[in-house]
């Protein structure tokens, strides 16, 4: 499936991809913030840097400067050129540029699909991040400014999410942020829930976690699912863990499956993991054939024709079944 961009998210895609002049795709040289959200293996990546126009008042320093790498899609790469655009309009400083919202880009944007919404909140947290990086390289405490800044706490917690590597207060804080009350407002905000979708329903998942900031307001799960009981968050007592954690270690060697157990395992991981990940995000994927260690695929929808097919079947395909399956895997795209 296409997605509805507006005409401008559009042109900013295409001006960064070929790299227009004035566009903002690419690093900065010893920057004076750099900050990263997302990660690739989950099809979102973003890595924003700026410059300051250094005072002696750090809290008067101006961004003069702003660049991103991003891997993604149509809208993540606009929206990453959207958050830029803004900076350096407004002039603003570091503690300034913490108000731009996921919301200021979107309307920079003119509207994005609301299934894509999430790229332009991956925007808003590397800046938040790249902020904190600032801060920490000039010394400004920004508790005392009375700014709270809770990216740095939020890969410690219970992993919700597993697909997406989704903590318990990443997931809070964004609820409360974003005004989230549904389970859908939340795979559309930050993909939570998007891939395989166990965590939606769960005990301690996405609706039991709605539930209790919101109440018994958000909706009831549907009707094809089993019925649920709320579980209280505190009796969940799984340890901190990364936010990559793999649900699995890659296979030893001692463990190596048949060529038929392997094929079956690698038309699981990408008809129950893969699939709906890339399907969250409008495209899709075919499996070919398989040779063994050698998986040919090809891509459908709106990957097909994605600027990052490559990435994706490198770091999202190929890095997904090496991990689950055999280090020795191959993908290629056909």
């Amino acid at each position: 499936m296409g997605w509805d961009y507006s005409e401008k998210t559009k042109q900013l895609f295409l001006d960064a991809v070929h790299g227009k002049p004035g566009t903002h795709l690419g690093e900065i040289e010893n920057p004076d913030g750099i900050g990263e959200h997302g990660s690739i293996s989950c099809g979102d990546a973003l890595k924003f840097s700026f410059r300051v126009e250094k005072n002696d008042d750090p809290l008067k320093d101006r961004i003069v400067e702003a660049r991103y790498l991003t891997f993604g899609c149509t809208s993540a790469i606009a929206a990453s050129e959207a958050l830029c655009c803004i900076i350096e309009d407004r002039k603003v400083t570091p503690i300034e540029a913490l108000k731009i919202t996921n919301a200021d880009i979107v309307e920079f944007l003119d509207g994005l699909p609301q299934q894509k919404i999430h790229c332009s909140v991956m925007g808003a947290e590397a800046l938040e991040a790249a902020v904190v990086d600032w801060a920490k390289k000039r010394g400004v405490d920004l508790a005392a400014l009375g700014i709270a800044v809770n990216i740095q706490n939020e890969d410690e917690g219970r992993i919700v999410c597993k697909c997406f590597g989704l903590t318990e207060p990443y997931i809070r804080r964004k609820i409360k942020e974003l005004d989230l009350h549904t389970v859908e407002d939340l795979t559309g905000a930050i993909k939570a829930g998007g891939a395989c979708g166990a965590c939606r329903y769960a005990p301690g998942g996405l609706q039991d976690i709605l539930d209790d900031i919101w109440g018994k307001e958000t909706a009831d799960v549907p009707s094809a699912a089993s019925p649920k009981s709320f579980v209280p968050l505190a009796s969940l007592t799984e340890p901190a863990n990364a936010r990559k954690a793999p649900e699995s270690a890659p296979k030893a060697a001692s463990e190596e499956l048949s060529p038929y157990r392997q094929a079956k395992e690698i038309e699981k991981i990408i008809e129950e993991t893969i699939r709906p990940l890339l399907k969250s995000d409008g495209g899709d994927i075919e499996i070919v054939d398989i040779k063994g260690d050698l998986v040919l695929v090809s891509l459908r929808g709106a990957c097909a024709d994605c600027s990052s097919a490559t990435q994706t079947i490198r770091f999202v395909v190929e890095d997904m079944l090496k991990n689950k399956v055999s280090e020795k895997i191959r993908v290629v795209q056909v």
